[in-house]
């Protein structure tokens, strides 16, 4: 029996977490989240964590990882998934690597590359600074990065500066020792894509839900746990919103279509990284295909190239 890693990524909503679960079921797997968001402790209806039914069916690792109070970055999802890996062999059971944050699959199968670890000072300095002057400084000093990056993404614009400033090098050649793309896993590698309308429906079913199940009153529980105190928490599509509506900033009906339209865009960005990062095995799902449906498809390809049972 094969025990080396399955993927299975893809856009938010796509469906993985569902299909993840049925596959674990049908291969002999356990599911090691890949989500910078989930890792936290108390963020439940705003990153979509699986639900206590799903983890009772399937182990699931790498969920609930560190508090509010605590930080979370790739070199640490890097050395609990070997840890997890070890752990899930070791049972003789297949480890599912499943998420959508391309930095930790890309950090997992690459490496951290050269990039020097954060300054305290610096970094506070940074923070500190409107984000208009921080992409003024990339742009002069980076163009491939500003280019690329988020630039609604405070926390990723002060680590590219950062970065700039500590070595004296564009951040963009610090990723250097990173392939253009990451390695495939040989018949081991799935994304699993939906068309744009059957996509845009599930993104607005899913916030819908979420604030039907209470996503103000978890933000409002969180803040008082100290969630606006972590910066990375507080990019989470969702809580930020809510919390901005809370401070009287927009309505709620505002607040709803906001996170509708910026988890828009965080899917279309997520599926433009998979698509020019990572030699996945695209899976076409259709409207009308179940999650059970979609895992049998993928566990078949993954019994043809000789993993699992």
């Amino acid at each position: 029996m094969n025990l080396q890693p399955v993927i299975l990524a893809g856009a938010t909503a796509s469906g993985k977490s569902d299909v993840a679960v049925e596959l674990a079921e049908r291969i002999g797997g356990e599911i090691v989240s890949v989500d910078s968001m989930q890792v936290y402790r108390g963020l439940e209806i705003g990153v979509a964590k699986p639900t206590a039914m799903m983890r009772e069916r399937v182990p699931h690792h790498l969920l609930d990882v560190v508090g509010l109070e605590e930080t979370f970055d790739a070199a640490m999802f890097v050395r609990h998934s070997a840890e997890a890996i070890r752990d899930i062999s070791g049972r003789g059971r297949v480890p599912i690597f499943c998420g959508g944050t391309g930095l930790y699959f890309n950090a997992w199968l690459n490496g951290l590359g050269t990039a020097p670890a954060p300054d305290p000072a610096l970094r506070a300095e940074l923070e500190a600074m409107p984000l208009p002057a921080l992409l003024d400084e990339l742009a002069r000093k980076d163009w491939q990065t500003f280019d690329e990056i988020d630039v609604a993404n405070h926390r990723r614009v002060v680590r590219a500066v950062e970065v700039i400033r500590l070595t004296g090098k564009p951040f963009s050649t610090q990723r250097a020792a990173w392939p253009e793309r990451a390695p495939a896993l040989v018949g081991r590698s799935f994304g699993l894509q939906r068309s744009r309308e059957e996509l845009v429906r599930r993104i607005e079913r899913r916030v819908d839900g979420m604030f039907a199940a209470g996503l103000v009153e978890e933000t409002r529980r969180l803040l008082e746990c100290g969630l606006a105190g972590n910066r990375t928490a507080m990019q989470a599509i969702g809580y930020r919103q809510v919390v901005e509506h809370l401070r009287g900033e927009r309505g709620m009906r505002e607040t709803v279509e906001v996170v509708k339209a910026k988890t828009r865009q965080y899917a279309r960005r997520q599926a433009t990284w998979f698509l020019g990062q990572m030699d996945l095995e695209w899976m076409e799902v259709g409207t009308a295909e179940t999650a059970a449906e979609t895992a049998s498809r993928i566990a078949a390809r993954v019994a043809g190239a000789g993993v699992g049972k």
